[in-house]
């Protein structure tokens, strides 16, 4: 059974990509993460370290806070 968190978490990863209007492909580029690994988070698959939170609050370029919201 998947956690909580981690699917929350993946759907505002989604939620966030796609209203940028990027693909996996585009966020992994920019992020530097491989599209599978993308992928992984958004469907609650890995629970992602806090190094890679902050990268991808950098990438989305708002607080490890808002990327919680």
């Amino acid at each position: 059974m998947k956690d909580e968190i981690l699917i929350q978490f993946g759907k505002r990863v989604k939620e966030l990509r796609t209203s940028k209007g990027w693909s996996q492909e585009e966020l992994a580029f920019r992020t530097g993460f491989h599209r599978t690994y993308i992928g992984m988070v958004e469907r609650a698959e890995r629970n992602i370290s806090l190094k890679n939170i902050n990268r991808l609050a950098k990438t989305f370029e708002i607080s490890i806070k808002d990327l919680f919201k």
